[in-house]
């Protein structure tokens, strides 16, 4: 039986399991307030990973202006790309975070379906 895990990965940089909906909430709070600087003094950004023990791996990473990337692997050691790179821009903190509950809730299907444009078009 294949296991699902979440990892978020917070502007500090630090990585929580499982996250619940307030602690989404915060790291998004977190990129778009402090004007945008993440604690290293560059562009914040947080990443919320999905993915399966044996396979797949989906990610949407929110960055400093609302910049979001959606991409899909293979594995969790992004060996495969399965779609090119997919991003917004200027995505407003409560859309990006409907994006992170879909996720959560593995709604892929509704992530893949936004207008996205691929990354280089």
């Amino acid at each position: 039986m294949t296991q699902a895990w979440f990892i978020l990965t917070r502007p500090d940089g630090r990585d929580i399991s499982a996250p619940t909906p307030s602690q989404l909430a915060e790291a998004l709070d977190q990129v778009y307030c402090n004007g945008g600087i993440g604690a290293d003094g560059g562009p914040a950004s947080a990443v919320l990973r999905f993915g399966y023990d044996d396979g797949l791996m989906y990610q949407v990473e929110v960055a400093s202006g609302g910049v979001v990337t959606f991409e899909e692997w293979s594995d969790r050691d992004c060996e495969i790309a399965l779609a090119s790179p997919r991003r917004m821009t200027a995505l407003r903190q409560d859309d990006a975070l409907q994006l992170w509950q879909w996720l959560a809730q593995r709604q892929v299907a509704k992530i893949r379906a936004q207008s996205w444009h691929s990354e280089g078009g």
